[in-house]
């Protein structure tokens, strides 16, 4: 129950954190970009503090219960059901996933 609760909560603070890495993929000035850099940082230390871990990156191996696929694409230069790009990154707490990782997969 309070794992659940725990999940609970953090999922309802995950888009913010989508929303500042997409402005740190905009560009910006360069103050800008170090108080959005240490925003994030300050960010994952807590979701860090409450083992919750983030999952999905490009050339990771695909595996469905993990990600969600939303989209294919041809790339030689990945493999078979490599994850080619991220759209948004996945969370879990302990074993318990909160959020699958949205990801366009390769070949």
């Amino acid at each position: 129950m309070y794992l659940d609760n725990v999940a609970s909560t953090i999922t309802g603070f995950l888009p913010v954190i989508d929303t500042l890495e997409r402005g740190m993929a905009q560009e910006q000035n360069e103050d800008f970009k170090k108080s959005l850099e240490m925003i994030i940082k300050q960010y994952n230390e807590c979701l860090d503090r409450f083992g919750v871990k983030a999952f999905g990156a490009r050339g990771d191996q695909f595996d469905p219960n993990f990600h969600n696929a939303v989209m294919h694409t041809e790339d030689e230069s990945l493999g078979e059901n490599v994850i080619s790009q991220v759209f948004q990154k996945g969370f879990k707490l302990g074993e318990k996933i909160i959020r699958f990782a949205m990801v366009q997969v390769a070949n």
